[in-house]
Parts: C-alpha cells; structure tokens; sequence
C-alpha cells in the first residue's frame, strides 16, 4: 500500500471523483447505512489499536476512508457515518503530529535540531501517514461544501445553506421519527484547529524538496482558500481567524509565500466579499507572524493593475482591499505608496477613491506617531495633503467627495495642520459651487467641521467675531510697531556709541523708556497668556538686542541698561510676534468663512433637501461660535417655514444632532427653537422668560415684509403647537404696556410678536383690549404710527383667523357694534395723529380693522372722509390770507419738507394766470389746501372703496346663507320631492337675482349713484391724476394715482373711461412707485375686467423695459401671474420677458426662470411662442447680443422634450434661413437647431429635407460647426432606428457644399477684386482734354494733401477753380481729400504708369502719385 500511494498524484486524480480508482472499493450505494456504519467502524478500531495500519493494513482502512468519501454525496452515507469519518480523520492526523513534534524535539516551531542522524531520519516514520490523513481531511473539506450527507429529497436541487451557511442534512426516511442533520460549519472551528497543529512541524525534516513539500501544505491551504469563499463562515469570527491562522503558518514556516501572493490577487479579482479579509490576512501576518514581505509583493502586484474607467467589480474590490489594509497596517502601505500613488491617475474611480482615502489615513498615523524625525514626518504631511488638494479638481465627483469626507475626518485629529487649513477652507468654499449636490454637501459639513475645530480658541475661547479679532489685531500690532521703533532707534545708537560718540541726549531718552515702561508691563502681563499658543509654534531664533547690549556694560549706567532690557526683552518680542500671527491667521480664517455666506444663502434654496438641512447647519454652527454674517443666514432660513415637508415631522423637542430624518419646515422651527426660544441652563425662571420674550422681539428690528410675513407663519406654527409658553406672552404684554421710556422699536416688536402670536390663539389678543386702545391708539400711538399700525393688525385678530372655504357660506368672524370705543379710537387716531410717511400704512390698516370688524363699517368710514374733506376744503377759512397761510400751515406740520409748501405755492400762483376749470370755487379751495391732507383724503377714498367690495361680497354670501338656511327649513317641512325640487329652483334663483343686485350696486351705485359719496370724489381724483404740473407734490400723486386704480377695480364704466389716462401716467411718470403701483393695478384690473387689459396687453410689456429694477420686477410677477392663470393671451411678447433671464438683477432672473418652468407645464404654451422670442431677440431693434440670445435659447429649448414638438421647430427653423439675410441670423438659427435633441429619425429627415434653405450659409464657420455638432449628436443617439446611411450622406452633403460655398465666397472675392483693379486702372489712365490747350477739364490736377497739411481747411480746394490750380503749378495745394488706405496705395503704386515726359501736366488721381512724382510737398517735374 505504502508503495502505491503519491500524494501528488491523488491530488490531482480528484479532479474527477467518478473516475478515481481505489483498490479495495466498498460498494456504498449499494449497502445501507447500518453496514456502511460497521464497516467504517470497523477501520476505526483498526486504526485506533495501530496508527500505522492505514499504511499497511489488509483489507486497506485506507480504502475504506475513501470509498465513504468518494460516495458521501450518496443518502446512505448519513450525519452519524460523516461524523465518525470526520473524527478519525482529526485524530490521526492530530496523533501523527504530535509524534512528529515529540521525535524533534518540541518546540512551537519544530526547529530543535536532534542530536545526531537517526533524530534526523526519525520523524520520517510518520511522513507517509501524515499525507494520507492530510489528503483524507482535504477530500472531506471539499465532500462537506458540496453538501455531503444530503438527503435524497434535497438530491435533486443544487447544494445550499441554510442562513447561517450550514449544511443540512436529513435522512432520506420522511416519516422518520429521529432526524440527524450533519451541520458542518459545527465542526469547522475543530479542523482548524487540527491544521493549525499540523503546520506546526518541521516540514522541511520530512519533504526535503519543496516539490515534495507543496503538495502536503496544498492538503491544508486549498481547503482554507475554499472554506474563505463562502462569505457566511467569514462572519463567524472563529472560522474566520482559523482560515487565516492556516495560512499564515504556510506561508511563514512552509515557503507558501508565493502562492499566497497568488491566491490573494486571484480572490480579489474573483470575489468581491473577500477584499477587506484578505487585507485583515496580511495584517494578521505582518503583526502576528512579522512576516510582511508578503504584503508588500501584494501592494506591488495592485499597484501595476490597470482598471479600464468602466470596470466596476475589480476596481471596487482592490480598493476596498487597500483601504482596510492602510487602516490596519499604514506603515506597510506607506512603504509602497510611491508605487500606490500611479492610481491616482487610474481611468477608474474607485481606485482614486481609494488612495485618497488612504492618503487621509496615513495622514492620521504620521500626525500621532510619537516616532521618527520631526522634520521629516512635517515634510510627509505636507506632500501627502498637496496630493489631497490636487484631487478637488478631479473630473469624477464621487472622488471630490471622498477629498471631503477625508479632510473632514482629518479635522478631528488632535493637530490642527495650521499651515493646510487655510488652503482647505479656500478650495472647500469654492466647492460650495460644485455642479454636484453631493459635492456640496459634503463641502458644507467639512466648512461646519472646520469652524468646529478651529484652532483659535486657546486665547479668547471660541467665538470669531470679526470686529473683536480685527481690534486685538491691530492693539498688537501697534504694540510691536513701538518695539519695532524703538530696537532701530537703539540699534542706531548703538552704532553710535561704537564710533565714540558719547551720550548727547542718554537723559531724554531714559526719560522716554521710563515712560513707555509702564505699557511693556502691561504687555508682559498679557504676554504670559499669550505664551500659551506660542509654546506650540516653531520658536523663532532669538534678537540681537542682547549681542548689541554686551559691550556697552563699560560705558553706560548700569539702571539703564536694566531699563532697557526690561523694556525690550526678547521673549516678550517673540511671544508679541507670534501673537500677531496667531490674529492674522484667525482673521484670514475669518474673512474665508464671511465670504462663503452669500453661496451658502443660495444653497438654502436648494431643490436638494440634504443641502438645504447642512446649510442649515453651517449657520446654526455659525451663530454660536458668533460669526458676523451668521444673522444673514438665519434670517434667509426663515423664509423656509413655507417649505412642504413630504414626511412627517419628527418630535422636535429633544431631537438628535442629526438632521436627515427631519423635513426642512421641523428642522427649522428646531433650530430657531435652539437658538432663540428654548431654555438655557444656569438661568432663573424669570430670566429665561425675559431672554426669549428679548429674542421674539429682536427678530422685527430692521425685518423686511417678506421676513415679518416669514416670521408670522413661524410664531403661529409655534403657538399652535404649544411651543410658547404663557408667561412669554405675558412678558411681551407687559414689554408693550409699560409706561417707562423705552425704544420704539421695543414697543413696535413685542404688538408684532402679539398679533402673530393672536394668529393661532384669538385669547392673546380677546382678553388685552384695553390695553391696545390705550397704548396704540393712543398718545403713544398718535406719536408712533408704526406702533399704531401694528396695533390696529392686532385688533384684526379680534375676528378670528378662519381661512374661508371655496364656496362655503359660513361666516366664523366677530362683528361689533360701531359704538364700540374700538373704532372711536380708529377714527381718532385717522383724523388727528400727525404729518408722517407712516400715516398712509397706518390708515390703511386701520380701516381694514374697520371693515373687518364693524357691523356697519359703511357708515364710520362715510362720516371719517366727510371729516378729512372738511379739514381739506375748509382750512382757508381760518386764515386771513390765501397763500402764506397754507404755506405757513403747511411747513408747522412734524417732519415736513419745503417741499410741500413750494408745491402749494406754485399751485397758489398757478391761481394767477386766470386759467380756471368748471368747477372754480372747489378747484381753488383744493389748490390751496395742503397736500399731505388732500393726499390723506385721496387715500382714504380709495382704500374704502376697495374695501367696500369686499363688504358687498360678504353681504351677498349673507344674505345666500340666509335664503339657504330658509330653503332648507322648508324642504324640510316639505314631503313631496316635487316641491322640492322646485324649491331649489326658486332658491337658486334668489341667489342669481342676489348677485345681479350686488353687481349692480358695484357697477352703477358706487360710483355713479345720485346718493353715493364715492361718486363726488370720483372726478376729483381722476382730475388730480391728469393735472400732472398742477399737482407735483409726490405724495399727493402717489395717493392719487393708487386712488384711481382702485376706484377703477370697482366699475367696469369708470375702469373704461379712465384706462388711457391710467396708461399715460405709467408711460410718462418720473416717479418709480407710481409706475409700481400702476403696473401692479393693472394686474388687479385684468382679474376683473379681463378684456380691457386683453386689449391693451403690449402696453402692460412695457413696463419690462423700466429702467427702475422694480418697476420691472413687479411687471414680471404681475404677468407671471395672468398668464399663467389665463387672464391675458400671450400674443408674443414673451421675447422681452425671455430678455428677462439674463437680468443682472438675480431676483428678476430667478422670477422669469420660475415664470418659462411654469408655462413649460401648460398645454404647448412655450412652443406655440418659440418662434416669436427667437424673432424677437433676434432681429430688430430689441434684438440682444449672441452671447445673451444663446444664454437664453440653452435655458428655454431644455423644456422641448416631446419628439412631435422638436421635428416641428426643426421644420420651422429651417425654413427661417430663407428669409434670413444677416448672417448673425444665420448663426442664431443655427444655435437653436443645436440645441434640439435629435433623438428620433424623423428630426434627422427633416433637418435633411430642409437643406435648400441653408446649403448657401454653410460656408459660415459658425453655422458649418453647428451643424457639425447636431450630426455627431444625432450619431451619439443610441435609438434602435438610427438612420445611419442618412447621417452618411448628411455628412457629405454638408462637407461639399461647405466647400461649395467657399469657392463662390472665393470667386466674389476674387471677382470684386478685379472690378476694383479695373476702376483704379482706368481712373489712373490720362483723360483726353475737353476744348483746347490746358485750359480744360483735362488738364487739372486733383489737389492732394503732404503729410504735414491733412488738418487744413477743405473750404479753399472744395472751391478753388481750374484756373487757379494751373496757376499754382508746382506748389502744394491745399484742400486735397485724405489718402487712401495703405493697400489701395500699394497697388496704386504697382499699376502706376511710367511718368509721362512731356511738359503738360499730368492728372493725378490719387496721393500715390503726388508721392512719386514729386518730393512729397506736392511739386512737379518739368521739362
């Protein structure tokens, strides 16, 4: 037996069980478990009584062993037979090892020498039987992973596992009451075990080849490299560190180095799962077994690898592999990284990926070695970081965000790396504009890490405000300016003193070091906290003020030499200076982080959540280290509470750092709740309510509408959710209804706070009434109009806060008696309080809360314009004169300008010229009234009007409710279906004869009724608005024009009448906000009268074109708004809101890109108008410049996606080049049809049939490029249908009638320029003379310019006679017409003919002539 048996050649026999041949086979299928179990039993005890009868025993125990094995997949063969084979297999191999182990010697490692050759030959003994059980455990291995012991019912499917990767085996009896699975992976952590035992001896004492060696280490590795592919036994940390023992032992005692190397990049490249444990395999090796050799090679093996940039498997395994391998062994790797560093430049990204990361890594395990060189670590990180730099411009974003989440570990290190921050935060802000919103991302968390982690807190704690740095920045500064001044002085003289100069003025100058003493001490003190951060820096080399003080100890006083090096002591200079770094470095770091705030507020708007919660973040991180630009971006937050949060809210009261499980509209309200309105510790109760209430209120200071209106929607959402508590609101009542003298703008937040508050609960308001009449209507308020506006918006929470539901008739507001002192305190507070700009805000809102809360608001407001006309047209009674006392009234009033007594003066004058209207006595009543109050009364007049709409509404809806409260009473009372139908019908129409009533009165009554006082003020206002240099007050014409506007919005026959004039104004007014408030008008108009403003639309376009930016802001949001609700046609005009887009004014190009999104949704709106904005920014005089017009169309044509839509604008476009004649069309036209898609193959047909229209432009460069660029658009096309054949021949048509077009273009050229050589020959030949002699036309010379007279007076030569100019034969003329271009003079010059010798004088046509004939003076030869 021992003589058969070739482990090598059993190896390789297993390749094919089935035809492996065994001596003595036991037939196994054929016998049934029982016998196969007492055969098996049988070798064991065979075994067991004498080890060495696997060798030599008859019949063979071997073959026994092997015929299990080689028929283990049979269901015979159970759990129990699999079991007993398993554990004599252990236990002879584990027997024979031991003995080896025992014959040398002992020794973990087996390599005790013996004493003599008998010791050496005597482990022999046991070398033939170790194969045996060495190949038996190897076939068992493989047997058991393809699921040895399977059932018959499991026969037929593959082999599989179970969830943990054991596997199962049953026995083939179903009904059987017992079942035994063998679980394989149970019994793996004991072969293990058993191998590692194994490869513990002295291998090379019994295979002294490694040819006879490596098959028997093979018996252990390979089932070690099988048993690692299945990814569930590398999740058992036994199995998994077993499988790594094994090979570490084969590869450190038994020269499997090189096959290992192999095996590793093979299951690298093959299974993916096995990338991050084979680098823990090599770590295991090179700490454990101290053999790293092996690691290296593998590193040099990936480092020559070339992924192609779409290989996804492999690159992302060998990276993974490096990764864990720096992580668990960096100096290993940063042996190799010189080699490593070639993937930078790797086609494929994860591998650049990879070494970036591990840049970072090696990063952190130089800066917290504590060895090796200083310098030379200082010299690695600076490399290793300019690398990481370089790699924020790589083409591939997921490598840019690595760069990030690399550097934002690295931030977390104990070093600072002050030397790189700089350089990070400046790269990392300009990755805030990064096309990817991951890579933006990511830049904002490395910026709020960055800001977490400065290094600037050792001296001053941690907040960087700017303005304090900047002021210890300069305090230093100046100090070291002193001692810079005073060394120089010294240094001076101590040169001085050198040479032999004596002390001329050592007493003035002791004198002044006394008295700058005292601030070095000052310093010194200072300077000892100061050292702090200095110990850490580099020191710098010492002064020379000690070396230059020594030789003067024999000359000068001895106290002044202490004075002086106390004064100037070095290490005080030295902590000075680098205080003054440390200050420059956290201002640098300052201004960075300032300058990254304007980006940061537009990444708040993101479409992106993930940005828009870490923008977010940063200005949360911002305001508590007090950033100065930090307000700015919380305030821009604010405007986020209107954000639709898709999911729903998370609990915002103890909420974890982290922000992706909120919504925008949570995260908000959390952080505002943090900053400003949650409770902060070591505080008294009382204390924490006046820090929140002092915080609510400081939110309006300076706030504009849009943040007031942002912040309202805030403190409701907070209130309804039980988020302000009541002693809050009581502290801001209090705040509001102090008598103490506090700032206005105290009082004016804590009413606005209240009213936003009173939104969500109407009892904030209900129960403080008293308080509100008392203090905001009146003296207070009757001094502070805002103050009074703001209280009467409180007043309006009275009503209630319901939103009206579309058609419902229910009306939840609370209406009160007019003799409520409410709106005594209104009238009041309309009709007496003071001149002031806030007057027509407050009045405003005052007269809303008139309307909204009386019952009878009509009679009220009725009886306050009576008031305001008598004090209007009553006032000259009171005053002896006409003129000066207005003007003297006029200028008395509080905070008036001189400007409204000119303008009653000029009006007053006006008077004089006797030129007077129809109605005489008011007009010269109203002439001489102030107009502030003529503008209170205009006011007034239209804001009841408007509002007075919105009553009649409210009481046509009444009165619905009550027929529909009646009606349903009876259909109630009513049985028969019959009658109630015919109810309905009765009521419903009441309802229609109850709205032709309302309208009615709106149409015919308000304005035009006998008894409607609206009606008196009508004209006048309208009178106002036409009477431009009469009335010039600007307040006047602002309340006037809004005025007429409004009283136009209430009848159809006034809005007629009165439109041109209103058209006019807004053509030729001055005055931006009436421009404004007529645009904005119009927009209300087109709501209600539709078709007026349909028919005037091109004239509401204008307003487009204002100068002033908002003026033209309004016009577009005005039209945004009718035509995307389908009150205006477009008839287009959209060229000049496409204009639009490109405004420098990023509010007006954000509104007209949101306004071409919209339309894009609507029905074809874009593409029935297309043609008209390329038209119109085109061609004509609207016509923009080409790098405008092609901004423009690439944001437009990216919302032509449908393929009907681009073969149609193919059609068209094509057919524009017929028409077009400039070439700039041509190029424009172009453009457009590059920027179409292409996708299908009737677009290609259709460009191709449109080729007569364009074949003649193709000879433009531009135009042939674009075309160009749509072939290889319509080529990169991956549609099934691609025409290729077409595209070929497109291509060549293009190619030859380009050329085409060049020749023709060559040949004009060519043409023209032989007609123009033709005209300059004949023009030069002599003329024959007309008449006789010289006296003729012939014979005179065209007067020519030297070169010193071309600035002389034309008027001599334009008239100078033929006589003349003969008599001035050989002298310059004066008067010549310029000289010709210098071509035209090189060709004069080459087709002159030879000068004429005769005495006659010779016509010159040109100064070329003058040149040659003459020496430049303009003579002549003569015979």
């Amino acid at each position: 037996m021992s003589d058969g048996f070739n482990l090598q050649e059993e190896l390789l026999s297993l390749s094919d069980i089935s035809l492996y041949h065994i001596p003595a086979e036991i037939d196994i299928p054929s016998q049934r478990s029982s016998s196969i179990d007492e055969t098996l039993s049988s070798a064991i005890e065979s075994v067991a009584h004498d080890p060495e009868s696997i060798v030599h025993s008859q019949p063979s125990t071997f073959d026994v062993f092997r015929s299990i094995l080689k028929y283990s997949d049979s269901p015979n063969v159970t759990g129990p037979i699999l079991t007993k084979l398993l554990d004599v297999i252990v236990s002879g191999l584990s027997n024979h090892s031991n003995g080896v182990m025992a014959l040398v010697g002992g020794g973990a490692q087996g390599f005790v020498a013996g004493g003599g050759e008998v010791d050496m030959d005597a482990p022999m003994v046991h070398k033939q039987p170790l194969e045996m059980w060495a190949f038996l455990l190897q076939w068992f291995v493989s047997s058991a992973e393809r699921g040895a012991g399977k059932s018959s019912s499991d026969a037929a499917g593959p082999a599989t596992t179970t969830g943990r990767g054991k596997k199962k085996t049953t026995k083939s009896n179903a009904g059987s009451s017992s079942t035994y699975s063998f679980v394989w992976v149970d019994h793996l952590p004991l072969v293990l075990t058993t191998m590692h035992k194994t490869l513990r001896i002295p291998s090379s004492r019994l295979w002294r080849t490694s040819s006879e060696r490596e098959p028997f280490i093979s018996c252990f590795v390979k089932p070690a490299y099988q048993l690692a592919e299945v990814e569930a036994y590398l999740k058992l940390n036994d199995v998994k560190l077993g499988i790594y023992k094994v090979i570490c032992l084969a590869v450190k005692f038994h020269s499997h180095a090189f096959g290992a190397q192999t095996s590793i990049i093979q299951n690298l490249t093959y299974f993916e799962h096995l990338s991050e444990p084979m680098a823990e395999l090599l770590s295991i090796l090179e700490k454990e077994f101290d053999f790293s050799q092996l690691a290296e090679e593998v590193l040099r093996d990936v480092s020559g690898k070339t992924f192609a940039h779409n290989d996804v498997k492999g690159p992302r395994s060998f990276s993974r592999f490096l990764v864990r391998l720096a992580e668990l062994s960096p100096r290993v790797v940063q042996k190799q990284m010189p080699l490593l560093l070639a993937h930078l430049d790797s086609d494929a990204h994860p591998m650049r990926m990879a070494i970036v990361e591990i840049i970072g890594i090696l990063i952190k395990d130089i800066s917290l070695s504590d060895e090796g060189d200083e310098e030379q670590k200082t010299k690695q990180i600076k490399k290793f970081f300019d690398l990481l730099m370089e790699r924020f411009l790589d083409l591939n974003s997921w490598v840019r965000c690595k760069v990030l989440t690399t550097l934002i570990k690295l931030c977390d290190l104990p070093a600072k790396f002050p030397k790189q921050r700089h350089q990070i935060t400046e790269l990392t802000i300009r990755t805030l504009e990064d096309k990817t919103s991951s890579a933006r991302r990511y830049a904002i968390q490395l910026l709020c890490k960055l800001l977490e982690t400065h290094p600037f807190g050792a001296l001053h704690g941690g907040t960087l405000n700017l303005p304090e740095w900047q002021e210890r920045y300069d305090k230093v500064a100046e100090e070291l300016q002193k001692v810079d001044a005073r060394e120089l002085e010294q240094a001076k003289r101590d040169v001085g003193m050198v040479d032999g100069d004596d002390e001329p003025n050592g007493e003035a100058e002791d004198k002044e070091e006394e008295d700058e003493e005292d601030e070095e001490l000052e310093n010194a003190v200072d300077g000892e906290h100061e050292g702090k951060e200095g110990e850490g820096s580099p020191p710098t080399p010492p002064k020379k003020v000690k070396k230059e003080r020594k030789p003067r100890h024999s000359q000068l006083d001895i106290s002044a030499i202490q004075s002086e090096q106390s004064t100037l002591d070095p290490n005080l200079i030295h902590k000075l200076r680098l205080t003054k770094k440390y200050y420059g470095d956290a201002l640098r770091f300052i201004n960075q982080l300032e300058s990254a705030v304007p980006t940061l507020c537009q990444l708040l708007v993101s479409t992106t959540k993930t940005e828009v919660l870490e923008a977010m973040r940063f200005f949360r991180v911002a305001f508590e280290y007090d950033l100065s630009s930090a307000d700015t971006g919380i305030k821009t937050m604010l405007h986020l509470i209107w954000t639709k949060d898709n999911n729903a809210p998370v609990a915002t009261e103890e909420g974890a750092p982290t922000t992706e499980g909120k919504g925008i509209r949570a995260n908000l309200i959390e952080c505002y709740r943090s900053l400003y309105f949650d409770v902060v510790p070591d505080l008294a109760p009382k204390q924490q309510v006046n820090r929140i209430a002092k915080n609510m209120i400081e939110r309006t200071y300076g706030a504009t509408l849009a943040e007031l209106t942002s912040l309202e929607e805030l403190m409701r959402t907070m209130m309804a959710d039980g988020g302000v508590h009541i002693d809050v609101v009581n502290k801001l009542w209090q705040v509001y209804s102090t008598d103490q003298e506090i700032p206005k703008l105290q009082r004016q937040g804590a009413i606005i706070i209240l009213g936003m508050l009173a939104l969500a609960k109407r009892e904030v308001v209900t129960e403080r009434v008293e308080a509100l009449l008392k203090i905001g209507l009146g003296p207070l308020g009757m001094h502070d109009l805002v103050l009074a506006r703001y209280t009467c918006i409180a007043l309006q929470r009275l009503g209630g806060s319901a939103k009206k539901v579309k058609g419902s008739l229910n009306d939840k507001t609370m209406r009160l008696p007019m003799d409520n002192p409410i709106f005594v305190k209104l009238q009041e507070i309309i009709e007496h309080s003071p001149k002031s700009p806030q007057w027509f805000a407050m009045a405003e809102q005052a007269i809303n809360t008139i309307y909204l809360l009386g019952e009878q608001p009509d009679a009220l407001c009725s009886e306050i314009i009576k008031d305001l006309t008598a004090k209007v047209f009553e006032q000259p009674s009171s005053s002896n004169a006409a003129s000066p006392p207005t003007g003297e009234e006029v200028n008395t009033q509080n905070g008036v300008d001189d400007e409204d007594a000119e303008a009653v003066d000029a009006i007053v004058n006006a008077e004089g010229g006797g030129d007077r209207v129809r109605e005489g006595s008011t007009e010269k009543k109203g002439d001489q009234a102030g107009s502030f109050k003529l503008a209170q009364l205009v006011f007034v007049v239209g804001h009841v009007a408007i509002k007075h709409i919105v009553y009649l509404e409210l009481v046509e809806r009444e009165f619905k409710r009550r027929k529909d409260e009646t009606a349903k009473q009876k259909a109630a009372a009513k049985a028969a279906e019959k009658d109630a139908n015919d109810l309905e019908a009765v009521a419903g129409n009441a309802e229609d004869d109850i709205g032709d009533l309302i309208s009615g009165i709106r149409e015919r009554e308000l304005l035009f009724g006998d008894k409607s006082l609206l009606a008196v003020y009508g004209p006048m206002i309208a009178h106002i608005c036409a009477s431009p240099k009469r009335y010039r007050n600007p307040s006047l014409r602002q309340a006037a024009t809004l005025s007429l506007t409004k009283l136009m919005c209430v009848s159809a026959q006034f809005c007629e009448s009165h439109l041109l004039l209103l058209f006019k104004i807004l053509e030729t007014s001055r005055d931006p906000v009436v421009r404004s408030n007529i645009v904005i008008a119009l927009g209300d108009i087109a709501v209600c009268f539709g078709s007026m403003i349909d028919d005037n639309s091109e004239r509401l376009y204008q307003g487009l074109m204002d100068p002033d930016p908002v003026v033209k802001k309004n016009t577009l949001m005005v039209l945004t708004h009718l035509i995307l609700n389908g009150m205006i046609k477009v008839k287009g005009q959209l060229g000049e809101m496409a204009k639009c887009l490109e405004d420098p004014d990023t509010r007006i190009s954000d509104l007209a890109k949101l306004f071409f999104t919209e339309l894009s949704t609507k029905d074809n709106a874009l593409y029935n108008n297309l043609q008209d904005v390329i038209s119109h920014l085109s061609i004509g005089e609207h016509k923009t410049d080409e790098e405008t017009f092609e901004r423009t169309m690439r944001f437009i044509f990216t919302f032509i996606e449908k393929d009907k839509q681009a073969e149609s604008i193919v059609e068209k476009l094509c057919q524009r080049f017929r028409l077009a004649t400039e070439e700039r069309q041509w190029r424009d036209i172009s453009f457009c049809l590059s920027l179409l898609p292409f996708k299908s193959e009737r677009s290609m047909k259709k460009l191709i049939e449109g080729l007569p229209f364009y074949q003649d432009k193709l000879h433009e460069e531009t135009v042939f490029r674009r075309f160009t660029e749509i072939l290889a658009k319509a080529r990169a096309n991956k549609a099934a249908n691609k025409p290729e054949t077409e595209l070929k021949e497109f291509e060549a048509i293009l190619t030859e009638h380009q050329a085409k077009g060049l020749e023709d273009q060559a040949l004009e050229l060519d043409v023209l320029k032989k007609t123009k050589a033709a005209k300059k020959r004949a023009a030069k030949r002599p003329q024959p003379a007309r008449g006789g002699g010289g006296g003729g036309g012939g014979g005179r010379r065209q007067a020519t310019p030297a070169d010193d007279d071309e600035a002389q007076d034309d008027d001599d030569g334009a008239t100078a006679t033929a006589p003349v100019q003969r008599e001035t034969r050989g002298r310059g003329t004066r008067g010549a017409p310029p000289p010709p271009p210098a071509k035209v003079k090189a060709k004069a010059k080459a087709t002159k003919p030879a000068a004429p010798t005769r005495g006659r004088r010779k016509v010159v046509q040109s100064d070329d002539e003058d040149e040659d004939d003459g020496d430049g003076n303009g003579s002549f030869d003569e015979n």
